[in-house]
């Protein structure tokens, strides 16, 4: 007796550009994160360079380095690797790309809903991060500037973190210390008393928080020497008119010298300033992908409710037109 084919009515019909755009979506956060001959091998260098800065600065000799590893530069490299075989980051990634692509393709309605579900969790953890960090905003703030701290304590002796902060006083903020460039008398090198030592340092901060002339090519490393001491003042003609006239006035010039040479800006008030100008890019950023996640959330939910019921598979009779998104017409 001939097996009997059982027809799924037309009103319970999957849409074969919902399904696609499902897949597409997945096959393409999948690829970029978990291909084995581009993004693996990608991750497997970066890695590698992670474990050979910590060699390089004989780390795995030296465990006492590993009291602020989470600022390490290089265990951030080792750390954020998107494999799925050496990250956690990379395994869910790879778990929620491949129920999302096999369901969409197979229509198969367990992992559909457990990609759904993937994705609800998610964005609830994505939301409640949000939350947490803007209710305990005090909090980071004062962890990042005990951070801060720490980068300023060991800056000579972590040449990777000397490199970060240097982009980031430079580069990034341009700014100077946690508050201020007084903040650089926690380091040995740049404190006021080290000049008894012999420091050429002392007094001064780091060549990262100087302003660059507009026509400079080859940095000045000694620019932040002494701009801390009472008595700096500049040796540059340039401003010997400015100095007589507040010499006349009886304005104290000190100030006024170190403000055309370095940043006064700390670099908490700097990142601050940062985040409310850069405001509208972040808060689209978290929008778009919080919106991307609701919508392919949504998407594998109609494929779910309009799906088969038997062996993962829709059997479409002959003749019947496919509606567009009949789950979302319902």
């Amino acid at each position: 007796m001939p097996a009997v084919r059982k027809y799924r009515r037309d009103t319970s019909e999957v849409s074969c550009c919902l399904k696609y755009v499902i897949f597409g979506f997945n096959v393409m956060f999948w690829i970029f994160r978990t291909f084995p001959d581009v993004t693996d091998w990608l991750g497997l260098g970066i890695m590698a360079v992670g474990v050979w800065a910590w060699t390089e600065k004989d780390t795995f000799n030296n465990l006492s380095r590993l009291t602020n590893v989470a600022l390490d530069p290089a265990f951030i490299l080792i750390l954020v690797v998107p494999d799925t075989i050496y990250s956690v980051a990379g395994t869910v990634t790879f778990i929620i790309g491949f129920t999302g692509c096999v369901g969409a393709l197979r229509e198969n309605t367990c992992l559909l809903a457990a990609y759904a579900i993937f994705l609800a969790l998610l964005l609830l953890m994505e939301m409640t991060v949000g939350v947490l960090g803007f209710i305990f905003k005090d909090w980071i703030k004062s962890q990042a500037t005990g951070g801060f701290q720490a980068f300023i304590i060991h800056y000579r002796e972590d040449p990777d973190q000397q490199n970060l902060i240097d982009w980031i006083q430079e580069d990034w903020l341009q700014c100077c210390g946690i508050e201020g460039p007084k903040d650089w008398d926690r380091n040995n090198y740049f404190n006021c008393s080290s000049s008894d030592i012999g420091s050429r340092e002392a007094c001064g901060v780091p060549f990262s928080c100087c302003k660059r002339k507009p026509n400079e090519i080859i940095k000045n490393k000694q620019c932040g020497y002494d701009v801390r001491k009472p008595s700096y003042s500049l040796s540059s003609s340039k401003y010997t008119c400015v100095l007589l006239f507040k010499l006349f006035l009886f304005i104290p010039s000190g100030n006024f010298e170190v403000a055309k040479v370095i940043y006064e800006k700390g670099c908490i008030q700097a990142g601050e300033e940062w985040v409310e100008r850069n405001l509208l890019a972040i808060a689209s950023g978290a929008v778009g992908t919080a919106f991307t996640q609701v919508y392919a959330t949504r998407f594998s939910r109609c494929i779910h409710r309009c799906g088969p019921l038997h062996y993962g598979a829709v059997v479409c009779p002959k003749g019947n037109k496919v509606r567009l998104y009949p789950c979302l017409q319902r």
